[in-house]
This record gives C-alpha cells, sequence and structure tokens, in this order.
C-alpha cells in the first residue's frame, strides 16, 4: 500500500479530485484544509483537519497525529497579508529565516517545500496521483486554430515563458499579435476578464498557459477546466492553448465540448 498522503487543500476542485483518486486505488489519505481557501463543500466529509495559513505549527502537528508520511499542496491560494496570516511561532520562525517580501510565488513555494521536507516528509505532485489529467499534446475538441491564432499562440508561449522567468505568472492573451493581458496576481480568470474590455476588432484572442521555466512540478501547475473555458467564452477570446505534458485539464473530453458548444477551441501545445 502506497503511504498515507497528506492533502493541502486551496480552492477549487482539485483537492476533491486528489481524494477521489486516492480511494480509487485504496490509498490513505488526510486533508489538511486552508481556512478562506478550500472549498467546504470540495472537502465535505472527507477526513481533514481545518487551519489558518498562518498555523504552520499546527498543522505539522495535525498531519503527524494523523500518521502522513507524503504531503502535497493543491488548489490555489491567495497570497496573504503578513496581517492576514496571523502567524503562529512556527510561522515567523519561518518566515524570519527566509523573508517574505524577498520571495517571488515559487521562490516562497520552494521553501514552503524544504520546510516540509526539513520536518520530515516526503512532497509529491499532483502528476503522480493524476496523471490523467495532464494536458496532452492536440485538440481537445473539434475546433483548430487559423493561421491567426497559431501565431497568438506562439507568441503567447514567448511571452508566457518571460513571464515565468521574472516568477510573475503563467498566462497571457493575445490578439492578432497584440498582447492584451498577463496574469499577475489577480488569477487567470481575473486576467481573462480584464482582456474582455481590451479586445480589438476581428477574430478573438486566445489565452495561452504554461508553467514556469524551471518550475517544481510538485505544486502550481496551470490548470484549466470548465469554468476557464466560460470565462474565455464570455471574455470574447476563440481559443486556449496549455502546455502539453506541463498543465492540468480537468475534464478534458467535457472541456472539449464545452469548447465546441461556446466557439472555443482548446489544446495542449508541445515545444511551441
Amino acid at each position: 500500500m502506497s503511504p498515507k498522503l497528506g492533502i493541502i487543500a486551496g480552492g477549487g476542485p482539485l483537492p476533491g479530485l486528489v481524494a477521489e483518486a486516492c480511494r480509487a486505488e485504496g490509498r490513505p489519505f488526510h486533508i489538511l484544509a486552508l481556512k478562506g481557501h478550500a472549498d467546504p463543500a470540495v472537502i465535505g466529509e472527507l477526513p481533514a483537519d481545518w487551519i489558518r495559513m498562518g498555523e504552520a505549527g499546527s498543522g505539522f502537528e495535525l498531519l503527524r497525529k494523523a500518521g502522513v508520511v507524503e504531503l502535497m499542496m493543491i488548489g490555489p491560494v491567495r497570497r496573504p497579508t503578513l496581517l492576514e496570516l496571523a502567524p503562529d511561532f512556527r510561522t515567523t520562525r519561518f518566515f524570519a529565516r527566509v523573508g517574505l517580501k524577498a520571495l517571488g510565488d515559487d521562490g516562497l513555494l520552494r521553501a514552503v517545500v524544504r520546510e516540509m521536507e526539513t520536518e520530515g516528509f516526503r512532497v509529491v505532485g499532483v502528476d503522480e496521483v493524476l496523471a490523467g489529467c495532464l494536458a496532452p499534446a492536440g485538440l481537445f475538441g473539434r475546433l483548430a486554430p487559423d493561421a491567426q491564432a497559431e501565431a497568438d499562440i506562439l507568441r503567447g508561449f514567448e511571452v508566457a515563458n518571460g513571464l515565468g522567468a521574472l516568477d510573475v505568472g503563467q498566462a497571457v492573451v493575445v490578439q492578432q499579435g497584440i498582447v492584451l493581458g498577463v496574469e499577475a496576481v489577480e488569477g487567470t480568470d481575473a486576467l481573462i476578464r480584464r482582456c474582455a474590455g481590451l479586445k480589438r476588432e476581428g477574430p478573438g484572442g486566445v489565452l495561452v498557459k504554461v508553467k514556469k521555466p524551471g518550475q517544481d512540478r510538485r505544486f502550481d501547475l496551470p490548470t484549466i477546466g470548465l469554468a476557464t473555458v466560460n470565462e474565455a467564452a464570455a471574455a470574447g477570446l476563440r481559443g486556449i492553448a496549455v502546455e502539453a505534458g506541463g498543465s492540468l485539464v480537468l475534464g478534458r473530453e467535457a472541456v472539449g465540448a464545452e469548447g465546441d458548444r461556446l466557439g472555443v477551441f482548446v489544446m495542449g501545445v508541445a515545444d511551441a
């Protein structure tokens, strides 16, 4: 039997999908749900404890009490201010050592992973449990990009890789070669909505999502699902392209079908 998995749960459906995958293979698990981030409807009656983000000391104790050996961080988490965090002694000591303000998102996550490993846990990636959710190369539905959209995808990959190298974001919207917006702290959905008011006349833009260059695959892989397709259609975008093998797609067949229904192509792109 695989060792017991601790699921540190942020928002969205992914923590529930990981729990379902564990149950399907008979793997024991325990959820450490983050208050204000994890969705109570997703956690439901699953075995779980709830903590604030600033309660690292209590969190480690709860995970050990539950018999957790391996840890996974999954689901989006809004980065809090120190005031919102209200850190306990263990968390305060961590931030004093790494310097919160000096770190970007990836730097902070890497420091958090090192801290978990120092506590004796092995940190694993979502693709070790949800390998079936990794985006393959090719179209997810029937719709395909034309020459202009293909050029926008290439431009989007170029810009997104540049952003990722600076530890800024994972997504960009490009229309007719013009970058309408790049993802920062607001997240992908907010980026799409913002770009709705910036679109030009003519064929709609394309959302591109890629993992950051050199990104640790154990956390924060770019993710799309049905909500992404609906947001894209509402904003007048005509396509979504994600990095094949480096992004997660929640319900690939359903995403492709919804894209076809709404007139939005969805695809995985390798070596763009």
